[in-house]
């Protein structure tokens, strides 16, 4: 079966095509849709049947919880079960927005779409078209990334349809999406909260209405014996089919040291190319992609993923990249950049 594809403008969703993708959510099909973070899998997220598809679909574990997305703010109190009051107050300033929190789940959330838990995590994403196709589905879609597990996550339709074209009903093409990575994740289901992903978000954003928030150590080391609270906490992901290494330090040191390790991979054969800013690109050798400008990392968070899987298209086996943990989001590039690299990191 291949995918029914519905294409409109972001800003103006096409009601008699929401109609449908959305009677096919509540029929219990999936349908992918672009948000301003990436494009989300979406199914009833009340449907316990509905999310062992999009676990099914994307070759996901079962363990790996679901994202419940909603359009309104009334229904929150219908999926979570208590709502802190600093979870308001992020609410107010960054609902509708790339922010998911999570919260004690009410028994309406079944745990196929919590990964077995007694949380449930919660968006209300900006874009028209996903408020729009979540309101005509019933008010609740549970949606992560619309990619394969473990590839890199899908910022425009067509890597929707390379991953998923022939196992979803239905693929909404809404453009590019706007940031490129995933939304920050604040966990309220215990006594501090904790960011448990990184995103367009920062901590520092955060600790400006919420002193007390703090990163979630998990963050870091990728034990195979916790259990995950979050989406991509434990698995690898994004990860392109080349070996891909970050090399830290100085940019003199970190420019010697790539060009050196490209040149010893070539010489062995291997297709080779080095990930990077524009105001470094001019300094390397063989093939280059450019991420964006240190200057404007939301150019290099928006690239990200795109390069990621261009890096598959031209069949590149050998990767290197510079670091990017500066600035406000830098900490959410870098987060998805190690993940992709298996946590693969060269200090220089």
């Amino acid at each position: 079966m291949r995918a029914k594809l519905f294409r409109m403008p972001p800003d103006r969703p096409t009601e008699e095509d929401i109609q449908q993708a959305g009677d096919i959510i509540r029929q219990g099909g999936l349908v992918a849709f672009p948000t301003e973070t990436v494009y989300g899998l979406g199914g009833n997220a009340l449907d316990p049947e509905a999310s062992e598809k999009i676990y099914a679909a994307k070759g996901r574990p079962s363990d790996n919880p679901l994202i419940v997305h909603i359009a309104r703010m009334s229904d929150l109190e219908k999926i979570a079960g208590s709502i802190p009051s600093e979870a308001r107050l992020l609410a107010q300033r960054y609902w509708p927005g790339p922010l998911t929190m999570i919260f004690p789940k009410t028994d309406i959330v079944p745990y196929a779409t919590t990964g077995g838990l007694d949380t449930v995590a919660v968006r209300f994403p900006s874009h028209p078209v996903a408020s729009a196709l979540i309101l005509a589905a019933g008010g609740f879609v549970a949606a992560p990334s619309a990619n394969l597990s473990g590839r890199p996550s899908p910022t425009r339709a067509a890597h929707v349809i390379e991953d998923l074209g022939d196992r979803i009903d239905a693929i909404i093409d809404g453009g590019d999406a706007d940031i490129g990575l995933e939304s920050t994740i604040v966990d309220f289901s215990s006594e501090v909260p904790a960011v448990l992903r990184p995103g367009y978000i920062s901590l520092e954003d955060l600790k400006a209405l919420i002193p007390s928030v703090r990163m979630d150590p998990g963050l870091i080391p990728e034990q195979s014996g916790i259990r995950p609270k979050a989406p991509g906490m434990k698995y690898r992901h994004y990860a392109p089919k080349g070996s891909l290494t970050v090399v830290e330090g100085e940019k003199e040191q970190v420019i010697a040291a790539i060009n050196r390790l490209t040149k010893e991979a070539e010489e062995a054969g291997k297709s080779c190319a080095v990930l990077c800013a524009s105001e470094t690109a001019a300094f390397y050798r063989g093939r280059v992609y450019t991420l964006g400008s240190r200057q404007k990392e939301e150019e290099i968070a928006a690239s990200l993923f795109a390069v990621l899987r261009q890096l598959d298209e031209d069949g590149i086996e050998v990767i290197y990249s510079e670091a990017f943990s500066d600035g406000s989001i830098g900490p959410a590039i870098m987060n998805r950049l190690l993940k992709a690299a298996g946590h693969r990191v060269l200090q220089v």
